[in-house]
């Protein structure tokens, strides 16, 4: 399971605080945490070194360097000789310096795989109320780091609806404006001032989100409007595949009438819950691979946060967006 959050000491290598997340998984903290906290509750106290690469006959690859966790002794990519490597503990400091009062409070983290990605949720000041109803989403930075090369530091902003749990993706998610991107070369500590840019950058893309999240909740599209939206995500293909299709879309008009927080009077029957009908089975139903649940859901939250299932989510928010036009 390549793919799978982690273990350590036979507990899953992630931490949350408050509810039992929708996917069920980490180690349950009695308060957000601080850094410290989180770094050891998600099992993210591990460090990665650099170190020579050679063939199997023990000859040299000059261009290229194994990196290696240093308390498993596993090598979790191959990269070249200009990477530099981001620790775990460097990547909570880098988002305490996005805040700089110390208010930051770590609500999710975790590993994937061996060890090569890590990725914490924490949440920033604020709120997006819809309609002035009891609709509720969240304002998070989403921070996802690699060891193995695949991948630059990211910074997401990802709203999450209270009322459901969902997590929302409301932005190409390599848009424009969608966090920011620092490649694993150079001193981290030169790129605090960039972090500290944040706020300004998801202030402007959390009031870009309210205005058009309600619009959405102001907009009652019709049945033939809705079949487009829902077959828009979920078209038909090969006629052996065309069943599974038709019952997806059955499952999404179904939790466009009847899923979590579907029954907010301000929203109902809107644009609003047509997208959210998605995140739900996203987030909730989609079906996965694994062995067991524990590997089915972990499977689960990497596409829904980020996979398939990230790029399905924003999709469907385009899609949603694209009917108020």
């Amino acid at each position: 399971m390549a793919h799978a959050l982690a273990t350590t000491n036979g507990r899953t290598a992630m931490a949350y605080f408050g509810e039992t997340p929708w996917h069920r998984l980490g180690t349950r903290l009695n308060e957000p945490a601080t850094a410290a906290e989180a770094i050891e509750a998600a099992g993210l106290n591990y460090q990665v070194e650099l170190h020579p690469l050679m063939t199997e006959r023990w000859i040299d690859v000059p261009q290229r360097k194994a990196v290696l966790r240093t308390d498993t002794k596993e090598v979790l990519g191959v990269v070249g000789n200009s990477y530099q490597p981001i620790q775990n503990y460097q990547c909570f400091g880098f988002l305490d310096a996005v805040v700089a009062d110390g208010d930051l409070r770590y609500h999710t983290a975790g590993v994937l795989g061996k060890g090569e990605r890590i990725w914490m949720l924490a949440k920033i000041p604020g709120e997006i109320r819809i309609k002035d109803s009891d609709d509720v989403t969240e304002k998070f930075l989403l921070l996802h780091n690699s060891h193995d090369g695949t991948s630059s530091l990211r910074v997401f902003f990802t709203p999450i609806r209270v009322v459901c749990a969902n997590t929302l993706a409301i932005a190409e998610r390599r848009g424009h404006g969608q966090g920011i991107s620092i490649h694993h070369k150079g001193n981290l500590e030169s790129k605090i001032a960039e972090a500290q840019e944040i706020l300004g950058f998801a202030k402007r893309f959390f009031d870009d989100a309210a205005e058009k999240i309600n619009r959405l909740a102001s907009y009652h599209p019709t049945r033939q409007q809705l079949d487009q939206y829902f077959r828009s995500i979920y078209p038909d293909r090969e006629e052996s595949e065309n069943h599974r299709s038709r019952k997806t879309r059955a499952d999404l008009f179904r939790l466009f009438e009847f899923g979590r927080g579907q029954n907010i009077p301000a929203s109902r029957f809107t644009a609003w819950s047509a997208y959210n009908a998605v995140t739900e089975y996203v987030d909730h139903f989609r079906s996965t691979r694994g062995k067991s649940q524990l590997q089915r859901d972990s499977t689960r939250l990497k596409s829904a946060w980020f996979g398939s299932g990230a790029k399905l989510k924003s999709e469907a928010w385009q899609f949603a967006v694209g009917m108020l036009n």
